[in-house]
């Protein structure tokens, strides 16, 4: 088994899954157990971060931005985790082949709403996950793509543009891939 851990999945055409439809997730880990990634793509759009951090009473003053908040999978979807650059790494991070990690600690955000957390992240609420076997079950029936990951599709602020971006970094037009290519 190869591990796609910090790869891209990248969502086919044809993903009946609405939770998933042109989802782009980061793999942060897969093995023989399973394996778990981050939607980066999709928004939770009533939830910004110094919102989020004000309801845990975490000093938000250090923010640059409006950070929004990020739906990262249908599991556990009232816990945070946060993606990462390297640059920044607790006991409990979770280092990720190609310079990203994952931590999911309150630390974390305290350092995100002072400045001085990590270079580049984002906060997901929840996580896609796979038992044992399923994600290499749907790749084999051609439901996901895969991509090595960078910085620039992951924390790019465009969301409507990161699916095309992911397919493109793999030379592939997104008219190739449509289920009804060829039809009148």
């Amino acid at each position: 088994m190869t591990s796609l851990a910090g790869q891209l999945l990248v969502a086919m055409p044809q993903m009946q899954d609405e939770r998933f439809a042109r989802a782009v997730i980061y793999m942060c880990m897969h093995n023989e157990g399973g394996a778990m990634g981050l939607v980066v793509n999709r928004l939770i759009d009533s939830l910004t971060l110094s919102e989020l951090l004000d309801q845990l009473g975490i000093e938000a003053g250090g923010l640059r931005d409006k950070m929004p908040v990020h739906f990262g999978g249908p599991v556990e979807a009232h816990h945070g985790f946060v993606l990462h650059s390297a640059d920044y790494v607790e006991d409990c991070t979770l280092v990720v082949e190609g310079g990203m990690a994952l931590t999911a600690s309150m630390d974390i955000l305290r350092a995100i709403g002072a400045g001085k957390g990590p270079r580049r992240s984002m906060l997901a609420l929840g996580y896609a996950g796979w038992g044992p076997g399923q994600l290499d079950t749907e790749l084999q029936a051609n439901g996901w793509l895969h991509v090595a990951a960078d910085e620039a599709i992951v924390f790019d602020g465009d969301l409507s543009g990161t699916w095309h971006r992911a397919l493109k970094k793999l030379g592939i037009s997104p008219a190739a891939l449509s289920s009804d290519a060829g039809h009148a």
